[in-house]
């Protein structure tokens, strides 16, 4: 693969900051804007919108007297924000997709498609319809819940085996850990 197709691959299954970074941004933007206008009304003497500059720059050295409760909260509040904006820069936000191997292509496949694939060879193996599977994919497992036909007995490593396959011959990457969650009970004439 080369460089251009890495670059859209990486593009395609890794999700973007710009959201994140646009909305701070433009909360920033609104907090300077305020203090700006708040200043201006102060220096030309009129009424400030909110509060004052003045009454904000009182305030700060005043905290410590506003009580164990509100600096608790304040200070839970400003962590759990400042946690989220580093968890966002740091973690790579994927996107519920995968690269599939393909000699002169790049190929992205999303993960309801790859589910779809895996359902439908699990009803198969099992001997049940389709609406009687459900796969939930994940980076690295996969869990197939099915309901069997009542009085049929399901081969849980059959499923599971024919699920790996499937993935497999998908080209989806790395293998999958494939659990099969059989319902107690199951469906008339399915």
């Amino acid at each position: 693969m080369n460089r251009l197709d890495a670059r859209i691959v990486r593009r395609e299954t890794h999700s973007p900051r710009t959201t994140a970074a646009v909305v701070v941004a433009l909360l920033l933007i609104v907090a300077t804007v305020y203090l700006a206008t708040e200043s201006v009304l102060q220096l030309l003497g009129l009424r400030p919108l909110l509060v004052a500059p003045r009454t904000i720059a009182e305030a700060v050295p005043a905290t410590p007297s506003a009580g164990a409760p509100v600096l608790i909260v304040a200070a839970l509040a400003s962590g759990l924000i400042g946690l989220w904006l580093v968890a966002l820069a740091i973690l790579p936000g994927r996107r519920p997709r995968r690269r599939l191997q393909a000699e002169t292509v790049a190929v992205v496949a999303d993960d309801e498609m790859l589910a779809s694939g895996l359902a439908r060879r699990a009803a198969r193996t099992a001997g049940v319809s389709p609406d009687a599977v459900r796969v939930s994919l994940g980076r690295r497992s996969a869990a197939v819940r099915l309901v069997p036909v009542t009085g049929m007995r399901v081969d849980r490593d059959e499923v599971r085996r024919a699920v790996s396959e499937e993935f497999a011959e998908s080209g989806a990457g790395h293998p999958l850990k494939v659990s099969v969650l059989v319902a107690s009970t199951g469906r008339v004439g399915s």
